[in-house]
């Protein structure tokens, strides 16, 4: 196989992928990597969003923003129809849309287990259950990848309500990648480790100290790095990969725990 073959296996020009949650952080960074590779851009968040479509545009590529609350059913059906109506039906989907909550499990009140639940694994379902909907509808080999975390197998204490949400998700995955393999819609997921952002050594400097100590590549992960591998997977490349589960930690989870 040619170098140029290999190239076209990751060429995403005329493309659309929408991206949940890709006003800032790993969102952002997985939009720049898909515009990076040619594609077209629809980003789904409540805040603005501006920067990044600037960013895509500068590329050469098309961008949209659109807002809505992803956990609402009607909210998604509207983002859907919209991204159709003015890109064209997304070839990709990433589900990255997530808060990342600390809560006591003692002191949790039901109303914050439900938000968690709504946002990191409600959305999840929705917007796949209407991406495949239109997807079938227009006959395409789609591929559908959500955004899980390394606290689905390994939660850290305070996030009981975070670390369900998330091993749903992977669960959701696995399950969503049969039942719509018969329609070439392939579906995975990958879970990041601690990825890092502004200021989060000094508000966390402990955990970003001992998340550093024990990966075998000595760095926190970027949100670059968690765009290359969304990519990786809604390529050709990955082409018979599906209902599988990524893990981009960094090594830290390859790592005895004592």
């Amino acid at each position: 196989m040619s170098v140029d073959t290999y190239q076209q296996l990751s060429d995403f020009r005329g493309k659309i992928v929408l991206v949940t949650g890709a006003g800032s952080g790993i969102g952002a960074g997985i939009a720049r990597r898909f515009a990076g590779v040619g594609a077209n851009v629809a980003i789904c968040d409540l805040q603005s969003a501006s920067a990044v479509c600037e960013d895509i545009v500068s590329m050469g590529c098309k961008a949209i923003f659109v807002s809505a609350d992803i956990s609402d059913v009607q909210q998604v059906a509207t983002l859907f129809d919209t991204v159709c109506e003015r890109f064209g039906v997304p070839d990709v989907l990433v589900n990255n849309a997530g808060i990342y909550p600390n809560a006591e499990l003692l002191k949790m009140s039901p109303a914050e287990w439900d938000q968690t639940i709504n946002i990191d694994l409600k959305s999840v379902f929705l917007c796949t259950q209407a991406a495949a909907r239109k997807m079938i509808e227009a006959g395409k080999n789609g591929s559908i990848i959500n955004i899980g975390s390394i606290d689905a197998t390994n939660p850290l204490a305070a996030h009981s309500h975070y670390a369900a949400a998330k091993a749903g998700v992977i669960a959701f995955t696995k399950a969503a990648a049969q039942e719509l393999g018969q329609y070439k819609i392939r579906v995975n997921s990958v879970s990041p480790g601690l990825i890092n952002r502004p200021g989060l050594s000094e508000a966390w400097a402990d955990g970003y100290n001992r998340f550093i100590g024990r990966s075998p590549i000595g760095r926190l992960g970027e949100p670059e790095d968690i765009g290359d591998a969304c990519v990786f997977l809604a390529s050709d490349a990955a082409r018979w990969i599906t209902g599988s589960n990524l893990i981009v930690d960094g090594g830290v989870q390859a790592c005895p725990l004592f």
